[in-house]
């Protein structure tokens, strides 16, 4: 092992890929004169060379659509987002074109693709780039969706997104990028569509995925202190979703409290939490319980940003009301 950062991991995934394999190619704005806008492209230019590292206009429609097009003639594109507040520009091209064309073609095309680039807030941006799209795209069938929460973790399943045979939403966090882990020195892959049981609990169960990770291990291990065993649970894909992990977690602990960073409306927490009392209501001692982020576009002014997010304080209230703590 030795100790990286996120953005290192992801770019270790894609030189693996593309040393290991002639067809694949990253394309996006910045990624090579400029090394990439978050510096995850760093030396690829230099590398692999311009055919294969490919710099583009400020046009998401236009070259989602040229690697959607290549995808189904052979090759192996890594489509990056400067974030993924941009892909409204493309999502025509993602939704209607990549995640349908296996379908609608009866088999004769796939489109083996990865779109990649950060979600979710990123400090003081405001509303307009700071929103979270997992479970926009994790809605529509035809595409797997990842969200990675450390940089192991985001080296094993890029990886593995990028030898996917089908389109891939990549999501990551420009807040993660500097993050260090450590990394395994040898080759592998992680699983898409299995979940993480990070820590071990018998009091009730923590779930969420993404750089929320970071809120979630810090209302763990102050609930800890109290003498309260937090089960963590880090989804790591909303598309498929490891619901077999969650709700034997549930049968061991009888409680639920599901944290994600976006709007409340149709949320991956919601899709969760119906699964669970379908399948697991016999086992519940209390109502499931979601912390989300507000339901207003993110404000801009920083102690508005505070009063949005999910905090570890708001994770611990909702443990102990599910717990019937009253102290």
């Amino acid at each position: 092992m030795r100790e990286i950062q996120f953005r290192e991991a992801l770019r270790e995934a894609m030189q693996e890929e593309m040393r290991a394999d002639e067809t694949i190619y990253l394309m996006g704005e910045e990624v090579a004169e400029y090394n990439g806008a978050y510096k995850v492209s760093q030396g690829m230019l230099d590398e692999f060379g311009a055919k294969r590292v490919i710099d583009t206009p400020i046009s998401e429609l236009g070259f989602a659509g040229i690697g959607i097009g290549s995808a189904m003639n052979g090759l192996k594109p890594i489509i990056e987002f400067m974030t993924f507040n941009f892909s409204l520009v493309a999502i025509d091209q993602v939704i209607n074109g990549a995640a349908k064309i296996m379908s609608m073609s009866g088999g004769q095309f796939s489109v083996p693709i990865v779109f990649r680039g950060p979600t979710g807030n990123a400090g003081m941006l405001s509303s307009q780039h700071s929103q979270c799209f997992e479970n926009w795209y994790a809605n529509c069938p035809g595409l797997k969706v990842v969200v990675p929460s450390n940089p192991a973790d985001a080296k094993g399943l890029l990886k593995s997104a990028i030898i996917d045979p089908d389109p891939v939403i990549f999501m990551e966090s420009e807040l993660m990028y500097g993050d260090k882990g450590e990394v395994p020195e040898e080759t592998y892959y992680i699983e898409i569509g299995k979940a993480a049981v990070t820590k071990q609990g018998t009091d009730v169960t923590l779930v969420g995925f993404g750089k929320i990770m970071k809120v979630v291990n810090a209302a763990a291990a102050e609930l800890e202190k109290e003498g309260i065993s937090a089960e963590v649970i880090d989804l790591r894909t909303v598309r498929p979703i490891d619901y077999d992990t969650v709700i034997n977690s549930v049968k061991k602990t009888n409680r639920l409290v599901l944290v994600e960073e976006s709007w409340p409306l149709g949320s991956i927490a919601t899709e969760i939490a119906f699964k669970v009392q379908k399948d697991a209501f016999d086992f519940l001692d209390a109502p499931i319980l979601r912390i989300m982020g507000g339901d207003v576009p993110l404000p801009y002014a920083p102690t508005l940003i505070q009063e949005y997010l999910p905090n570890a304080e708001r994770v611990i209230k909702a443990v102990k009301e599910v717990m019937y703590v009253t102290r």
